[in-house]
């Protein structure tokens, strides 16, 4: 692999979901020369052993040499809890290890980063960039009728790299999930990619629906056009720090600093370099490069080349409570198959030879719910009268505004989700044991649009001879439940009631047969488990709810959807953000950021399609920008 003397147009760093997406872009105009920088293998041409590519094994590349493997510093309102955060360290980044997930957010949250300045990244004017290919199953009309799955042509598209379909096989309990939503009054919707995140429906996968594989940005972006002379992918490849130089005109980025096989090389961009290392890097490197918050760089012995306090703050993640029922022997799950080496031979051998059976199978019972489909009237009393005190709690006016601003939002009686739920066969949850003679389903809980708001920063020096760089892990500090983020937790926890009433609800609740996590309070044996969880109080109402907030503590996890870091300012400009609404890094010529990290405010959605449509924004604009001088 040749690196000295390289010099490119673009320079990209960060070979994942946008990254690629970025340089496929770019390098369809054959007189420029882009390189991409990537930390991970490559795993393309069945180097994963089907980790990756084989779509019901999800989760395989999870803590595997594909992920970086972050890990949250330890979290306050989590019981002191830190938590794992997989990001992709492979060609196609985290697109290769998510879960194929493939919805939109509310056209409102769009609309929300145009309304702070943003021009350009409304919902109308995203639009005919998130419209990424999407193939249908092959018989829609008896996928409709046997599964009501949804479709609407005008809000998709048919042109892009990214293949999606509704998966050819459902399980067991999928049959049950839209009449029992529907008796519970949540709709089936129309087309959850309509711009309208309520409602019941079947989740749309990132698979190739012809040879029924994982679509991902190394899969769909890149493999199609790896043989362009001018697109140069160097994998196994660590960036040291983006090259800053200091003219005429102020700062200019000329490339980046490189190590690959131990030895270091200087990349030079004749025109751009653009930060493609997600929400967790992206910060990082620009840390590293002396772009940041002016303690965090001099703890850390960089030199401050331009001043930005905004560099890896904003950051928030949506969370996730999984609740875990015991349902009828009759039903198989998953975790059958990866516990059983016959029904796995058997598996594989269905999905090689045909393409079906279980590992074409995902989770895609879906239903967003607006708070006030799962709270009763003196439920969202209480969440009034909470907001009123925590505001007297926090005694910051600004910081009381928006608490104000996002309950009235929060509580409003309108068709947004705010909570999803997704159910599942199987135990999804890291803190139960699984009987091996019981049958097991989790109903997942993940809230949408979190108040909870932290950082992601490089670590202080401890000494002169500490090296700053991409390969240590920073400080990923969500902050979980603190401050506003009370409010996040209360909401959580009357989440985890409504998902009682589902399974209580027929006709799922035929098929379960109890909750068993977290544990019945009027079981016998919980008083251990749960005398830890909150002060015992005369009142029971008290009682109760101390106990919800203790369980929300000790168990809530995340969704593994950070964002923000590396915010766009609209209005405010570099007061506010870090990259303004082209995604031009403030104060310095020819970088830019483009990935999650840019998204000014959390999605009611997975966030996979919408980080393609902001690659693919940002390349075109880019590409805008070239053509103009």
């Amino acid at each position: 692999m040749q690196f000295e003397n390289r010099s490119f147009d673009y320079l990209i760093i960060g070979g994942g979901t946008a990254g690629l997406a970025v340089a496929a872009r770019l390098s369809e105009d054959p007189r420029v020369q882009v390189g991409v920088i990537e930390a991970g293998p490559s795993a393309l041409n069945g180097e994963d052993g089907g980790d990756i590519t084989v779509p019901g094994r999800y989760g395989e590349a999870i803590n595997s040499k594909y992920d970086w493997k972050f890990e949250t510093i330890s979290q306050p309102g989590l019981a002191g809890r830190s938590l794992p955060m997989p990001r992709g360290r492979v060609l196609g980044g985290t697109s290769a290890l998510n879960f194929m997930a493939w919805n939109r957010a509310h056209r409102d949250d769009y609309d929300a980063w145009a309304d702070l300045g943003n021009a350009g990244w409304g919902w109308d004017d995203l639009l005919c960039v998130i419209k990424i290919k999407y193939e249908i199953a092959t018989d829609i009309a008896a996928h409709q009728k046997d599964y009501k799955s949804s479709y609407q042509a005008e809000f998709n598209g048919t042109k892009g790299p990214v293949q999606t379909t509704h998966t050819k096989e459902y399980g067991p309990t999928h049959q049950y999930w839209h009449d029992t939503m529907n008796a519970l009054n949540i709709p089936s919707s129309e087309d959850s990619l309509a711009g309208a995140n309520y409602g019941t429906w079947n989740m749309v996968c990132s698979i190739d629906p012809s040879q029924q594989t994982r679509s991902y940005a190394a899969s769909a972006y890149y493999a199609p056009i790896a043989y362009r002379g001018n697109l140069h992918v160097f994998p196994n490849t660590t960036v040291l720090k983006v090259l800053l130089e200091k003219g005429d005109s102020g700062l200019r980025a000329t490339g980046a600093s490189v190590c690959h096989d131990q030895h270091i090389w200087e990349l030079k961009a004749r025109r751009e370099v653009i930060l493609s290392a997600g929400t967790i890097q992206s910060p990082q490197i620009l840390e590293i490069s002396g772009i940041g918050a002016r303690g965090v760089l001099e703890a850390a012995g960089i030199e401050v080349k331009l001043e930005n306090k905004n560099v890896g703050e904003n950051l928030q993640d949506h969370m996730m409570f999984a609740s875990i029922y015991e349902v009828l022997p009759k039903l198989s799950s998953r975790d059958d198959i990866i516990g059983n080496p016959t029904l796995r031979a058997a598996a594989d051998h269905a999905y090689q030879t045909s393409q079906t059976g279980p590992w074409t199978v995902l989770p895609c019972s879906v239903a967003y719910c607006s708070v006030s489909d799962i709270t009763s009237e003196k439920e969202r009393c209480g969440l009034i009268s909470f907001s009123k005190s925590l505001e007297h709690q926090l005694g910051d006016d600004s910081v009381n505004t928006k608490l104000r601003q996002h309950v009235e939002r929060t509580l409003l009686p309108t068709p947004q989700g705010r909570i999803e739920y997704i159910f599942d066969l199987g135990n999804w949850c890291p803190f139960f044991e699984s009987d091996p003679d019981k049958k097991y389903a989790t109903m997942l809980q993940v809230l949408q649009y979190p108040l909870s708001q932290g950082f992601v920063h490089i670590r202080a020096r401890l000494d002169e001879a500490d090296l700053v760089s991409a390969e240590e892990m920073p400080i990923l500090d969500p902050k979980y439940y603190l401050g506003m983020g009370l409010f996040d937790k209360k909401i959580m926890a009357l989440a985890r009631k409504f998902a009682d009433k589902i399974c209580q609800t027929e006709p799922l609740a035929g098929i379960i047969k109890g909750r068993v996590f977290p544990p019945l309070r009027d079981d016998s044996n919980t008083e251990d488990s749960l005398s830890d969880l909150g002060t015992v109080q005369n009142d029971e109402a008290e009682k109760n709810e101390q106990l919800d907030d203790g369980l929300m503590e000790k168990y809530t996890i995340t969704d593994w959807h950070p964002i923000g870091t590396c915010a766009m300012g609209g209005s405010g400009g570099a007061r506010d953000g870090v990259v303004d609404e082209r995604l031009r890094v403030y104060g310095v010529h020819g970088l830019r950021v483009i990935d999650a990290s840019i998204m000014p405010l959390q999605i009611g959605a997975h966030p996979q399609a919408t980080v393609y449509a902001i690659a693919e924004k940002g390349a075109a604009m880019i590409i805008e920008d070239w053509k103009s001088t």
